[in-house]
């Protein structure tokens, strides 16, 4: 186990930042780089197929683990999902997994080519990119993919965008420096499932996840205006760790973003208040825990506020995925739409529809009860 002292002058963050170094400390006890293969899993557990895109690097064990790689590699991962699994739950273990009580990785597939990845997409008209946030693994990031498809129940096929996380509470500096490595690849893997023949192409992204993306589009923009919108069916920003001001400052470049943008905010996420708090942002907000949207009014996209929904919520920064009551809404209001909305797909399916009005914000305001409030700032 690592020690860690931390020097704290801001009394007001103190227990925040307790909290997060406790948590780096413990994560130190397990090696979270060991990746358990079981196919006999399935047996037990349900499958999942998660397809993946990574620039992290091929280790000798045959992991992807934090190494930056020079190429993108495509992937097919198969998880299986325990029976007893409870919606907004991810339970797993780095060795001799449980297949009856826990996530597993049941089988890997490594595509020897663009042309072996289409081939199993199977003329998919949907595919879902995932991308994870800060301090995350390979291995955990198909899991939290899995969970999220299986709760949820995403359109389409679904495709982790996996890049190099060091994988630990003391990598966020190699992880800022990774995340901005990892735009071309970001860029690359949406391409690639455009010219396989994808038609709708989605990103939802956590976290640092969200300002991989925004610094993707931000760049394919100034290359070639008009790309973000003509390439993604839509965009789901879930608790981005990004500053206020350097969204505004990317949206200005995008100027025309995909038709469905949607942004997920939590006023209690705690580990954004302390992300903004270190940095000096004025009552530590983030884009994920705006306080208000007078500052988003002048785009056209949908927040989504979750705060109701932390007291249920596992993860105060992930309530979309670890809130059991948000999650039965956001089921049943993807069901709704593909039962009535035939061939329409995008983020209609994933959150309660909203009243879009494409010269600003929308607020949306979901309630426990279900009930949705829309206001425009």
């Amino acid at each position: 186990m690592r020690s860690t002292l931390l020097l704290v002058w801001d009394r007001s963050v103190l227990r925040y930042l307790i909290i997060f170094v406790t948590v780096s400390v413990l994560g130190g006890c397990v090696d979270r780089s060991i990746s358990v293969t079981l196919p006999e899993a399935l047996d037990v557990g349900t499958a999942q197929t998660v397809f993946a895109a990574t620039t992290r690097a091929r280790e000798a064990d045959g992991s992807y683990g934090y190494r930056r790689a020079d190429r993108l590699q495509f992937l097919e991962t198969t998880v299986s999902i325990p029976p007893n699994h409870r919606p907004g739950t991810l339970e797993f273990s780095y060795s001799d997994p449980n297949p009856s009580r826990q996530f597993v990785l049941a089988g890997v597939r490594e595509f020897p080519s663009e042309q072996d990845l289409k081939a199993r997409l199977n003329g998919a008209k949907e595919v879902t990119i995932f991308v994870h946030g800060y301090n995350a693994t390979q291995t955990e990031t198909v899991f939290r993919a899995a969970q999220l498809a299986h709760d949820i129940g995403l359109p389409g096929k679904t495709l982790v965008y996996s890049w190099p996380s060091r994988g630990a509470g003391s990598g966020y500096a190699y992880d800022l420096d990774s995340m901005l490595f990892a735009r071309d690849g970001l860029q690359q893997t949406i391409s690639t499932l455009k010219s396989l023949g994808v038609p709708r192409v989605l990103i939802v992204a956590h976290s640092m996840g969200g300002a991989l993306t925004m610094e993707m589009m931000r760049q394919a923009e100034l290359r070639e205006p008009g790309w973000s919108r003509r390439n993604l069916e839509g965009v789901l920003l879930i608790s981005p760790d990004l500053d206020v001001d350097v969204f505004r400052s990317q949206m200005a470049v995008i100027k025309s973003p995909p038709e469905q943008f949607v942004i997920m905010v939590s006023r209690k996420d705690k580990i954004l208040n302390v992300s903004g708090r270190l940095r000096g942002t004025a009552k530590g907000e983030r884009l994920g825990n705006i306080s208000s949207t007078e500052k988003l009014a002048q785009y056209p996209v949908s927040i989504i506020d979750t705060t109701a929904f932390n007291k249920d919520a596992e993860s105060s920064h992930f309530v979309a995925a670890t809130s059991p009551a948000l999650l039965s809404i956001l089921n049943a209001a993807g069901r709704v739409s593909r039962t009535f909305g035939r061939d329409q797909g995008g983020i209609d399916l994933l959150v309660p529809p909203a009243v879009r009005n494409d010269a600003g914000a929308t607020e949306v305001v979901l309630t426990e009860t279900g009930q949705v409030r829309v206001s425009t700032p």
